[in-house]
């Protein structure tokens, strides 16, 4: 049975290590007058994180199926750490590609402790993945607000990625302290175990429609806090990266809440919460297309959406994570690989329609995006009735 420091030291380190992925998006505007580029330009940053991500999501984390979970996150906070120094001194665009592509890869140590605490806790899967996954988004959000305020303190945005370098050392010191050794479930070459990963899509149905939803989902949240930075930068808002830093801090709202949302994930129809949840994504991005010029609208919008999210990804992996405890990792593969998929077009597209037709275009594909969610479930409810029947 996972403990309380173990659960503590977990939720830290997926936050720490997956707040790297998005220290960019209130600084973009910094960034790109700092290195004299183009808003296209620096929005491609969030962009190759998440691809960095998604890729280290099929080719990295199915190896907690195959080795020790806590060598192989002990083995990426360093290569992380190392992605990190190195983009505390760099200023070329392109690099910055590549070692922000490098950062999601690396990143993705959090996506192999989210199915060890699973592992770790029998009972109650939804309520500890809930803790879990708190710490994540909350270093999702948090991120934001840490980056503005450092970048403005400091005068300098590589002062961030500096500053997570000894945090991730840190955490990684605690782990190595804290954490067990596990035993694995695979004894087959690594080509066997991505394609075995893949293969899960194809062996359950669940796992299909929840990833197809949180694709969509996520898409929405990704392109929502890229292009946030640039319509907040701009009138009548005209707000620098510290203040638009201050917007992750009113999404903590979800993280607040995702203890109570994994107990819901437990006791309640996973459909209703899902449903419940993209109503308030639809209404939250309505919020903002309507009323685009209120401050209260994007404080409004901002706390719903994130609950929004937030609920839907819960009830989403206390079910997956029922599906087959042996193969956790190459499940959670394949669901966070199309998961994070999904916020990379999602921020690229965002930022294609800020450049082309402002903020109406942004909130028009937000709510494609969102409608297309609420298919996916009304189809999820009728399936569910065809096999009940």
């Amino acid at each position: 049975m996972i403990t309380k420091k173990q659960l503590l030291v977990m939720s830290l380190s997926t936050g720490i290590n997956v707040a790297n992925i998005y220290y960019n998006q209130p600084i973009l505007n910094t960034i790109a007058q700092d290195l004299n580029v183009s808003h296209m330009a620096v929005g491609n940053l969030p962009t190759f994180s998440q691809a960095g991500y998604g890729l280290g999501l099929l080719l990295v984390s199915p190896l907690g199926d195959k080795i020790d979970r806590k060598k192989l996150i002990i083995i990426l906070h360093y290569c992380l750490a190392l992605t990190l120094v190195g983009l505390s001194f760099i200023t070329n665009i392109y690099v910055l590609y590549f070692l922000s592509l490098l950062t999601g890869l690396f990143a993705v140590s959090a996506q192999v402790v989210i199915p060890m605490a699973a592992a770790m806790s029998p009972r109650e899967k939804g309520k500890t993945v809930g803790t879990i996954f708190s710490g994540l988004l909350g270093g999702i959000l948090i991120a934001r607000t840490f980056s503005g305020y450092v970048t403005d303190f400091f005068g300098n945005w590589h002062y961030v990625f500096a500053i997570s370098a000894l945090l991730v050392l840190m955490c990684n010191y605690f782990i190595i302290k804290t954490l067990p050794n596990m035993e694995t479930h695979f004894d087959k070459s690594y080509p066997s175990l991505i394609k075995s990963s893949i293969f899960q899509l194809k062996r359950f149905s669940l796992l299909r429609r929840n990833s197809l939803l949180i694709a969509l989902s996520f898409g929405v949240f990704c392109s929502f806090w890229t292009t946030l930075t640039f319509k907040l930068s701009e009138e009548p808002f005209n707000y620098n990266s510290d203040v638009i830093g201050l917007f992750g801090i009113l999404a903590i709202t979800g993280v607040i809440l995702a203890p109570k949302i994994g107990k819901l994930a437990d006791r309640v129809n996973p459909i209703f919460t899902k449903f419940l949840s993209v109503i308030f994504l639809i209404v939250s991005i309505l919020a903002i297309r309507w009323f685009e010029d209120s401050l209260f609208a994007f404080i409004f919008a901002t706390i719903l959406l994130d609950i929004g999210v937030q609920a839907i990804q819960i009830s989403n992996l206390a079910q997956i994570y029922t599906l087959d405890e042996k193969a956790h990792s190459r499940i959670n593969t394949a669901y966070m690989s199309i998961m994070f998929l999904g916020g990379a077009i999602g921020t690229f597209v965002g930022v294609l329609a800020w450049q082309n037709g402002g903020w109406n275009y942004v909130t028009g594909q937000l709510l494609i995006w969102s409608i297309l969610a609420l298919f996916v479930l009304l189809y999820s409810l009728k399936y569910n009735k065809i096999v009940d029947n």
